[in-house]
């Protein structure tokens, strides 16, 4: 057993009752370590598998759009490139730069209009990786995130900060506590505590939400509660190497006539079924919803540096439609190629993105 002046509680001293509590405190770490737990992700990546991978909601676009890549290193990571796009809610131009090592991983964007957003990341440690966005823009919706993650064996904590000010004589902005823990090899649970003002002559406002998630050796499930009442659960199923199935569900409550909290609520919910295959040079994705909506995405390498995608969507609740279509050109050179090479079988930069 481990002795109390090698344990981090050895501060306590050698009296007896520190010497139990630091015994005890190792007791329990040997019995949790026993368990066999993996550290279960965080809450907002709970459904990552099925929102953010079989869904079209961070892929589908509509209109025209290109992407030119230019990478300059490998180690470290650097690399620009330029987005064109024509269509709704698209800005025309938008420039990128990135830079990433094993430590730090620097991002800023600049569009046509003057819009600068930038994000900046900091490996403290292998476990804790701070995180910073700013966005900077002629519109008025001037922003500011900061962040911190801790990542356990078997558990996740997150603290961020969204617009914080003391500038007003008091503490204004959105608060946000995350905490993922596994409790067996399959089980996690999550918890997540906000806090928010929006001016000093307005009253806080506190939530809790709740989360699980129960992963099987092919299928995953989760299920989270809101502090309002909605409901949101999510199911994955690995069908073959190449395929990939998903639902999600969305349950909304809000008061009924009058806005009265106590009285009739009304309900709103949608179902999302989607489906994912892989192909040797392409991937396609397609959905269904409960509310008659249809979606497609087809991604297509036609050579290795050049990406094709096209989307398409259809509501037949509102008989409209939209189709977008994008080229992605990634360029590397000559010194890349030689980059690669001299790399060989060298780990590749574990970068905090």
């Amino acid at each position: 057993m481990a002795s109390a002046s090698s344990h981090p509680l050895a501060f306590v001293g050698n009296n007896p009752i520190g010497k139990a509590i630091s015994d005890a405190a190792a007791s329990f770490q040997e019995r949790r370590a026993k368990l066999g737990l993996s550290n279960p992700g965080t809450v907002e990546g709970l459904a990552k598998e099925v929102q953010r991978d079989v869904l079209l909601n961070n892929y589908m676009f509509t209109g025209l759009r290109a992407d030119l890549t230019k990478a300059f290193s490998l180690s470290p990571l650097f690399q620009v490139s330029h987005a064109f796009a024509l269509g709704e809610r698209s800005n025309p131009y938008t420039f990128a730069a990135l830079y990433g090592t094993n430590k730090v991983f620097l991002q800023g964007n600049i569009d046509n209009d003057g819009q600068l957003s930038t994000r900046a990341n900091w490996r403290w440690s292998p476990s804790l990786v701070s995180k910073t966005q700013f966005q900077v823009g002629t519109g008025g919706q001037d922003m500011a995130q900061l962040e911190s993650e801790y990542t356990g064996n078997d558990f996740t904590l997150n603290v961020k900060a969204l617009n914080p000010s003391y500038l007003e004589g008091g503490l204004t902005g959105i608060l946000v506590g995350q905490y993922m823990q596994a409790v067996t090899p399959r089980l996690a649970l999550g918890l997540e505590a906000m806090w928010q003002r929006q001016a000093l002559s307005q009253p806080p406002d506190a939530a809790l939400a709740y989360c699980g998630k129960y992963r099987a050796e092919d299928w995953l499930a989760t299920a989270q509660i809101s502090a309002n009442g909605g409901i949101n659960t999510t199911y994955w199923k690995k069908l073959s190497d190449k395929v990939q199935a998903g639902v999600d569900m969305t349950l909304t409550l809000a008061p009924g006539a009058g806005g009265m909290m106590g009285g009739p609520m009304t309900k709103e919910g949608v179902t999302t079924f989607g489906a994912k295959y892989d192909f040797r040079m392409s991937t396609f994705r397609a959905q269904l919803d409960s509310k008659g909506r249809l979606g497609c995405l087809l991604e297509k390498r036609v050579a290795g540096p050049v990406m094709m995608t096209i989307g398409a969507d259809v509501d037949h609740a509102t008989q409209s439609a939209r189709l977008g279509l994008g080229i992605s050109i990634e360029t590397g050179g000559e010194e890349l190629q030689e980059q690669q090479e001299m790399l060989g079988a060298q780990p590749t930069p574990n970068i905090p993105f």
